[in-house]
């Protein structure tokens, strides 16, 4: 039998990286709802759970502003279990002032942006870094698919090997989607999905988020948007909560339909239709002569003018 100490129990080792969404103009109009405070007492309670579940658990914390995003909690740094609350609490306080302070310069309408293309390539080195000099190593190249099957048909050995160390970022988003940063954020989520590296979605705003859903969606993730927003650590705990390894025997929550529309590059518009560059397939919603990205020239459009009639049929000799 396998002594205790030298058996590795790292089948449900997990990595959490949470992007909270602080921008102030979001927050100010839906005070009345979801104060920024409760939020954030439900927020505090659902990493406290993470971090029972198992002592190797590691959370990491960052702040998306409106102007700018940054670390304000990290579970390895060496610190007494209660002055995590007031270390995550101090830090998210100076950076709220500091990103309230640089919204102050410039006027927005509505609720504005919330730099999330920025936080998602952070979590995004931050995970690679941890893969990369810590002592416990992802496979690869598995798919979940794979693990799936390897799960499903018993094989526990193989399965728990694969989980060695899990990496998965929680985007606790509630902004509407900024069309500007739909490249970065596309370019985010594909370097995830190679990396194997789930993004869940839980969307607190009044409407979906179809840069999230996509990003759920790429890299197995969930995405959910919660109905009663005073239950917000409920569900937290009940769909985020879980390592990637219980999530093959679980029937999490999957969304009604993704938004797959592209935002264009040149009035960064969300469309339908559209032309795409045959070179580095950046979008337009107008045809345009010249690539804006890449510099191809476009051959001209064959649209005909609807006045013009259409040119007669040609008779063939078997017609005359």
């Amino acid at each position: 039998m396998t002594p205790v100490s030298s058996k590795l129990y790292t089948d449900d080792v997990s990595l959490l990286v949470v992007l909270i969404d602080t921008n102030p103009f979001f927050w100010n109009s839906v005070k009345s709802n979801l104060p920024f405070s409760k939020f954030i007492s439900h927020v505090l309670a659902f990493l406290n759970s993470i971090l029972l579940v198992n002592q190797q658990n590691q959370v990491v914390v960052l702040a998306t502003g409106h102007n700018s995003c940054d670390y304000v909690f990290d579970s390895s740094v060496a610190q007494s279990q209660n002055q995590r609350a007031e270390h995550l609490l101090q830090k998210l306080e100076e950076f709220v002032d500091k990103d309230e302070s640089l919204c102050r310069e410039e006027s927005v309408d509505g609720q504005g942006f919330s730099l999330l293309s920025g936080s998602l390539s952070m979590a995004l080195c931050y995970i690679q870094r941890v893969f990369r000099s810590g002592p416990l190593h992802p496979h690869p190249r598995q798919t979940r698919a794979n693990l799936t099957d390897m799960c499903n048909t018993g094989n526990r050995e193989e399965c728990s090997q694969f989980l060695q160390l899990c990496g998965n970022i929680l985007c606790l988003h509630g902004s509407p989607d900024g069309p500007g940063q739909y490249v970065a954020i596309m370019n985010s989520i594909f370097s995830a999905q190679r990396s194997m590296v789930p993004i869940d979605a839980c969307v607190i705003g009044t409407q979906h988020s179809a840069f999230l859903q996509q990003a759920s969606y790429i890299t197995g993730g969930v995405y959910l948007k919660p109905q009663l927003l005073d239950g917000l650590f409920q569900y937290l705990s009940t769909v985020f909560a879980t390592d990637l390894h219980s999530r093959a025997f679980l029937q999490l929550p999957k969304p009604a339909g993704v938004d797959f529309r592209a935002s264009c590059f040149c009035h960064k518009n969300t469309i339908d239709m559209g032309y795409i560059c045959s070179v580095c397939l950046s979008i337009f919603c107008k045809h345009q002569k010249k690539c804006s990205t890449c510099g191809s020239v476009f051959g001209q459009a064959q649209a005909q003018d609807s006045s013009t009639p259409p040119n007669p049929k040609r008779k063939t000799p078997m017609d005359a």
